[in-house]
C-alpha cells in the first residue's frame, strides 16, 4: 500500500488560510470536493472526534480522522500552514502539517487504520517533516511522500 495512492493534487494545500482549528478542519474538508451538505456533516463529525481528544499528535502534526457515509472510499487530504495553528496537540506545540483521513463506515479493503498508522509513522521522522516544510508544489509534496513511504 502506497500513501500517495490515497491523495490527489486537488486534495493538497501547501498554504492553508485557516487561523483556528475549526477553520483548518473546514478547509481540509473543502479539499475533498464534496457537496455543501456533505461538507457540513463531515465537519460536524470531525468536531465531535476532536471533542473526544485532539488529533494533534505532536511534532507540529495533526491527523484529524473519522468514518462517514459522505465518502464511498478512503480519502486523504493534506494541508500545511507556515503560521502554525493552536490544535490542542499533546505536546502543546502549534500544528503546521495536517493530514485528514475519512473513510466509509464499512470499508472492504479495510485500509483506514493502516493508512492512519502509515501517516503517523511518516510524521515521526523529523527529516520527513523538514521535507514537507520545504516543498513548494503538489508534485514536490508527492515526491517527498513517495520517497519516504513507498
Amino acid at each position: 500500500m502506497k500513501l500517495v495512492e490515497f491523495l490527489s493534487p486537488d486534495e493538497v494545500s501547501l498554504e492553508l488560510e485557516a487561523e483556528t482549528k475549526d477553520e483548518a478542519l473546514r478547509e481540509l474538508v473543502g479539499l475533498l470536493g464534496l457537496d455543501d451538505n456533505s461538507e457540513e456533516s463531515l465537519f460536524k463529525l470531525l468536531r465531535k472526534r476532536e471533542n473526544l481528544g485532539s488529533t494533534g499528535i505532536g511534532k507540529h502534526v495533526a491527523i484529524p480522522h473519522c468514518r462517514s457515509l459522505v465518502v464511498d472510499r478512503l480519502r486523504v487530504a493534506y494541508g500545511r500552514t507556515s503560521k502554525g495553528l493552536e490544535f490542542d496537540a499533546i505536546d502543546g506545540k502549534p500544528v503546521h502539517h495536517l493530514f485528514l483521513i475519512v473513510a466509509p463506515p464499512v470499508e472492504i479493503s479495510n485500509q483506514y487504520l493502516p493508512v492512519l498508522g502509515k501517516i503517523a509513522q511518516f510524521c515521526k521522522e523529523p527529516r520527513n517533516l523538514a521535507r514537507l516544510d520545504d516543498v513548494e508544489t503538489a508534485d514536490e509534496f508527492f515526491e517527498a511522500v513517495e520517497r519516504s513511504t513507498g
